[in-house]
């Protein structure tokens, strides 16, 4: 018998009725054949992929649908610290250990998930999505394939049910729908029909996702790219073109209209995973002033590394020579140790670790063991020296940025840190944005100060750690670089004291 009290937050959500139990097993039917195959077991043809992809969008807007349906308009957070998924419980570790276990598997040990290398066929997982790579481009799936399909089925399937739980909001339910669209058509549907239509002798790699600008897009500028762009013709030049368009004039002129919800919360794909798969870990984000130093230091620390490796190989591609320097290689590790000291003294307190401190100083021990690891054959050759070249530079930063940043710590860490992290601590187009959302933008989250009543709600569900709340007892205006739009703060608050606006901005920064 369920217990009657008289909690707020009731640790008594409720019971699973049978049209959601069947739309669970309907979506589960539809990852079986996932891990059959990843196990080993020969599953194969258009057929099963189409069936599968089928049961999971269909069994995940049955329960969707099922489970909003059944309670009153207006967002229902109940029970999200009770829940051992999204209260960093059993299956929270469980769910975040396995993400990571896969993203470490896609972008370094691909031959585990069934890549055929080397002449060979592909099998297991990758080799059931072979049909359908076989029908875009007439040639075998590679991992990037089979990922980019499973990401747009999660956001497709999981958009459903982020906008019946959001159905009372126009803004939310525009809002997934256009990215639900945009991850379809801008970044899977047309990049893949393009790639298939040249397929040929001679063809290069000239471009993915149409809205995927530099910064985000951090290999854009890199020779080979700018080479495969001017050699495809037509194609090659549009994308030429409309990269340089998107980043230097779209993105700065959109973002002072509308701030960077634009994009972080409408198009992008990282948002878009983040607001439909992410959405029930929001809370988890870490809503602490230590937390947002280590942002603003971390998340324009990429910016500057990427302008700064990018800016490297373009010297190296209008004039043909290298840059680059050698160091020592005892001066490089006593830096090394130097700098992991120096973290040591900056964040320790008389009580120890703050949780943030943590994550990041167990990130800089990482890092430092991964860089050693790959330093160690230039040590086992003898060589005193370890040289830095443009190349170099940008191969690190895809390494550490662009795959174990984007990747393994982005998603994998969902049930962990939150649904942001990567948009929040380490994406340099969020970054780029920020700059003009801070300083040079129409946007802003107004508040009426004399109706709030201090509940919480808007700091507790704010994905990028913003502590909404505050703001909102000064009577201030949110005017963040971190913010990315979502509009959930707004929708949570019970007085309706939030609401996003565009306005003159000389204005924006006058309560502050």
């Amino acid at each position: 018998m369920r217990e009657n009290g008289f909690s707020i937050a009731n640790p008594h959500p409720r019971q699973t009725d049978n049209v959601q139990k069947l739309g669970v097993a309907v979506a589960m039917m539809g990852l079986l054949p996932l891990f059959g195959t990843w196990a080993g077991i020969n599953i194969s043809g258009g057929w099963m992929l189409s069936l599968s992809i089928a049961c999971i969008l269909v069994g995940t807007a049955i329960y969707g649908v099922r489970t909003y349906l059944l309670v009153p308009e207006g967002i229902k957070n109940t029970a999200n610290w009770f829940d051992p998924l999204t209260n960093r419980g059993l299956w929270g570790w469980a769910v975040g250990i396995v993400l990571t276990g896969f993203y470490i598997l896609l972008y370094w040990f691909p031959e585990y998930l069934g890549l055929g290398q080397n002449g060979k066929t592909n099998s297991g997982l990758i080799h059931l999505f072979d049909p359908l790579s076989q029908f875009f481009k007439g040639q075998p799936a590679s991992q990037w394939f089979m990922y980019g399909t499973l990401y747009t089925v999660a956001i497709l399937a999981l958009g459903i049910k982020f906008i019946y739980k959001y159905r009372h909001s126009r803004y939310h339910v525009v809002r997934t729908s256009v990215v639900m669209l945009s991850q379809f058509f801008l970044a899977y549907f047309i990049p893949e029909i393009l790639e298939g239509l040249n397929v040929g002798a001679g063809s290069q790699y000239y471009g993915k996702d149409l809205k995927n600008f530099w910064p985000l897009n951090y290999y854009f500028f890199d020779g080979w790219h700018l080479d495969n762009m001017q050699k495809e013709g037509t194609w090659g030049m549009f994308f030429l073109v409309w990269g340089i368009i998107g980043f230097a004039v779209l993105t700065p002129i959109i973002t002072y209209f509308v701030g960077k919800r634009w994009y972080c919360s409408w198009v992008c794909g990282c948002g878009g995973l983040a607001e439909t798969a992410g959405d029930p870990f929001r809370h988890l984000s870490d809503k602490s002033m230590e937390a947002w130093k280590i942002e603003r230091f971390l998340i324009h620390g990429v910016l500057a590394f990427v302008v700064l490796a990018t800016g490297l190989l373009m010297y190296t591609y209008f004039t043909g020579k290298d840059f680059g320097f050698a160091i020592n290689q005892y001066l490089f590790f006593a830096l090394l140790i130097g700098a992991g000291l120096g973290v040591v003294l900056l964040y320790r307190k008389n009580n120890g670790f703050l949780p943030s401190q943590k994550v990041i100083w167990t990130t800089a021990v990482v890092v430092a063991f991964v860089i050693l690891y790959f330093l160690v054959p230039n040590l086992n050759e003898g060589n005193s020296t370890i040289f830095f070249s443009s190349y170099n530079f940008k191969k690190w930063y895809g390494f550490f940025v662009g795959a174990t940043f984007s990747g393994v710590v982005g998603v994998g860490f969902y049930p962990l840190l939150g649904n942001r992290v990567w948009c929040r601590f380490g994406c340099p187009m969020a970054g780029y944005m920020g700059l003009f959302q801070r300083f040079k933008s129409r946007f802003r989250i107004t508040t009426n100060g004399g109706q709030c009543i201090s509940c919480g709600n808007c700091s507790t569900y704010c994905e990028q750690g913003i502590d909404v709340r505050a703001y909102a007892q000064r009577g201030e205006n949110i005017v963040r670089a971190s913010c990315v739009g979502c509009g959930v703060c707004s929708s949570v608050c019970p007085r309706g004291v939030l609401k996003l606006e565009n306005g003159p901005d000389g204005a924006r920064l006058k309560d502050l």
